[in-house]
């Protein structure tokens, strides 16, 4: 029997423990579980209408700057120091632009595929930065903002320097795996 039926069979026994388990631990514990559920989904349809301006507000500032060329203009001028690092400057844009939005990420991840193709480097490189890497700037807006977190001293410089640690990580396993 191969690993990859082993991993199904017990990745299905998980789910159906999860789908069996939590109304048997809430009966046990006598949970009214379906309410709790129903109160549970009502609380995150709640939060998430309060996060629509903060989630408006990201995406437009991230769409204005990409469309007046700012992530292009950061490339190209810093070129010449990442070639020098074997860091591509075609995955400057998604390092920018990560922190602000995983679905613009997303976007140029699927440019980045489409262009160079899905066995690339860049593609492999950029699809670990993805992965390896967290919308700050967007959970500081949303997230922050809907539960009405104003001190956020810390927050910023430790979710950039994870997010520049994975950046250099994605592309230093990139090289390591794929270059």
């Amino acid at each position: 029997m191969s690993f990859q039926i082993i991993s199904h069979h017990i990745s299905n026994l998980i789910f159906l423990l999860f789908i069996g388990g939590i109304p048997l631990y809430g009966f046990v514990k006598k949970v009214k579980v379906y309410e709790s559920f129903v109160g549970g989904a009502k609380e995150g349809f709640e939060m998430a209408v309060r996060i629509i301006p903060y989630l408006v507000a990201i995406i437009v500032g991230v769409g204005m700057f990409r469309a007046a060329g700012g992530f292009s203009l950061i490339a190209k001028a810093i070129d010449p120091l990442l070639s020098k690092v074997g860091f591509p400057s075609e995955l400057v844009p998604l390092a920018l632009i990560r922190p602000f939005s995983g679905t613009a990420a997303t976007g140029l991840l699927a440019e980045i595929t489409h262009t160079f193709g899905g066995n690339s480097f860049i593609a492999h490189a950029g699809g670990i930065m993805m992965g390896s890497t967290e919308t700050t700037f967007y959970v500081l807006a949303v997230y922050f903002g809907a539960a009405s977190i104003r001190k956020t001293r810390y927050a910023v410089p430790v979710g950039l320097l994870g997010d520049a640690t994975g950046i250099i990580a994605a592309v230093i396993f990139a090289h390591l795996f794929f270059g």
